[in-house]
C-alpha cells in the first residue's frame, strides 16, 4: 500500500463508491499528506483507515445518500507544497481538508480562514485553534497537547493521594515545536499544584537522549511525562532501563504504536503509560464492523493486520466525526453540502464517540476540539489497558492559555 501512496502524483481520487453506484452527488474530502518523509511512519495506516471507513459508509448508502470521495496528494511535510495541494483541493471542490502536518496546517491557516473551507487537524497544528470563536474554520478534533499534558498531571496527582506538593515531575521532550508545546501549561500547573518541574530536552532526530536521562537519574523524578514520537519512544524506553528508572514512572504521548512496542520489547514496555485520545486495539464495535463488512467482503484497502493499530485508529478518529458532521449538516440544512453547512453540522455534534472508538465529543461554536477528554492507558505486556475514565482536567487553565494565544493571533491577523 505504501508504495502505491508514494506514487501518488497530482490529486489522486480514491475510488470508494460501493456498487451499485450511489446516484447522489459525492462529498469530497481532501487529504494533503506527508507520505514519504516525517510522517511516513503513520501516513499509510491513516490513509488505509480513512479509505476503509469510507468504504463502510458507502456500502451502507453513503452519508444521507451521498457517496464519500477522498482526494489525496503528497506534500512531504513542506509548507509550500502543502499550499499547492490545498489550492488544487479547493479547485476540485472539497468541503474539508486534512494535513497530517503542523507546519503545513500552520501555513494553510490564513487561507482556510479567508476561503471558508473546513480544515481538520487532529494531533497536529496550533493548540489554540480549539477556540471556534476565533478559528471558525478549524477543527483540531480531540484534546490539544495542552489538554493532554494537563490530563497527565491530573493522573499523577490522583496517583499521589490527591496532592503533588513536594513531588518531582520531569518533562522529557524533543527540542522542537511539537515537543515544546506543553511547557507553558506545565509551568502554570507547577504554580497551582506545587510540584517541582524539571525540563529535559533532547535534540532532533531523537536518538540521542543519554544526557537527559543521566540528569533524570540524578534528579529521581516521581513521574516522567515524555513528548516524543516513533524512534524517540523506543530510545526513551531503553534509556530508562539503562538508567535504572522504572517504566511505571513514564507517561508518554498518544503517538506510540504497536511497532514501537515491538521495537522496545513487550516485556520491557510493561507498565508504560500513555495519554490516549482514542481507544487502542480492535475490540471496539466500529473496528469489528470494518473487519466484517469491508475486509470480510474483500473490499479492504490494505493489510488487515493494521486494524486496531494506533495510527489506523487515528485515521478512523480523524474522519468519523467529520462524517457525522456531514450527516447532521445534510439532515438539518439539505444538499448540496457546503463547507459552511459542514462547519455548522460539526458544531452541532453532541456526545459522539464513533461507536466506542473515542471519548464522547461535544462540539460547539466556542469549542472546536470536542471537550478535550483523554484517558490514561497502561501497557500490560500484551495490550493497552485503560487506567482511568475519559475526562478533561484543569479546563480553566487550558482555556486560559487557549484564549491568551488566540487573542495574540487576532492582534496580528486582523
Amino acid at each position: 500500500m505504501f508504495q502505491r501512496l508514494k506514487k501518488a502524483l497530482g490529486i489522486a481520487a480514491i475510488s470508494l463508491v460501493a456498487q451499485p453506484l450511489l446516484a447522489a452527488e459525492p462529498i469530497k474530502f481532501g487529504l494533503c499528506y506527508d507520505l514519504t518523509k516525517i510522517y511516513s511512519f503513520a501516513a499509510p495506516q491513516l490513509v488505509q483507515a480513512e479509505r476503509d471507513l469510507a468504504a463502510l459508509v458507502n456500502s451502507q448508502g453513503g452519508i444521507e445518500g451521498h457517496p464519500v470521495e477522498f482526494l489525496l496528494q503528497e506534500h512531504g511535510n513542506e509548507p509550500q507544497r502543502g499550499i499547492e495541494c490545498y489550492e488544487r483541493m479547493k479547485a476540485a471542490g472539497v468541503v474539508a481538508v486534512d494535513t497530517l502536518s503542523s507546519p503545513v496546517s500552520r501555513a494553510l491557516l490564513p487561507r482556510v480562514m479567508k476561503d471558508g473551507i473546513v480544515m481538520t487537524q487532529p494531533m497536529v497544528g496550533r493548540s489554540d485553534t480549539v477556540d471556534g470563536e476565533v478559528f471558525k474554520w478549524v477543527f483540531p478534533i480531540g484534546a490539544t497537547y495542552w489538554g493532554m499534558a494537563a490530563n497527565a498531571v491530573q493522573y499523577a496527582k490522583s496517583q499521589s493521594g490527591g496532592s503533588l506538593k513536594g513531588k518531582r515531575i520531569a518533562f522529557l521532550y524533543i527540542d522542537y515545536p511539537f515537543g515544546q508545546e506543553p511547557i507553558g501549561i506545565l509551568k502554570e500547573l507547577q504554580k497551582r499544584e506545587g510540584f517541582d518541574l524539571g525540563l529535559y530536552p533532547y535534540p532532533l532526530p531523537g536518538n540521542d537522549q543519554s544526557s537527559a536521562w543521566s540528569q533524570m537519574r540524578r534528579a529521581q523524578p516521581d513521574y516522567i511525562i515524555h513528548w516524543g514520537t516513533a524512534v524517540m519512544q523506543v530510545v526513551a524506553a531503553k534509556e530508562a532501563q539503562r538508567n535504572g528508572i522504572s517504566m511505571s514512572k513514564i507517561i508518554t504521548t498518544p503517538w506510540i504504536n504497536d511497532v514501537d512496542i515491538a521495537n522496545i520489547g513487550p516485556d520491557l514496555a510493561k507498565g508504560l503509560k500513555k495519554v490516549a485520545v482514542f481507544a487502542s486495539g480492535s475490540y471496539v464495535p466500529l473496528l469489528r464492523k470494518i473487519k466484517t463488512e469491508v475486509y470480510g467482503k474483500d473490499k479492504g484497502n490494505g493489510d488487515i493486520k493494521w486494524l486496531g493499530d494506533k495510527y489506523y485508529n487515528l485515521g478512523l478518529a480523524s474522519f468519523a466525526p467529520v462524517f457525522e458532521g456531514a450527516r447532521l449538516a445534510l439532515k438539518n440544512y439539505g444538499a448540496p453540502l457546503t463547507a459552511d453547512k459542514l462547519r455548522k453540522g460539526m458544531e452541532s455534534i453532541r456526545d459522539f464517540n464513533a461507536d466506542g472508538l473515542m471519548a464522547p465529543l461535544v462540539f460547539s461554536e466556542k469549542d472546536h476540539g470536542g471537550g478535550g477528554k483523554t484517558r490514561i492507558e497502561m501497557y500490560d505486556g500484551k495490550a493497552w489497558v485503560p487506567q482511568t475514565d475519559w475526562a478533561a482536567a484543569y479546563d480553566d487553565l487550558v482555556w486560559q492559555a487557549v484564549k491568551a494565544s488566540s487573542a495574540e493571533y487576532l492582534k496580528t491577523n486582523k
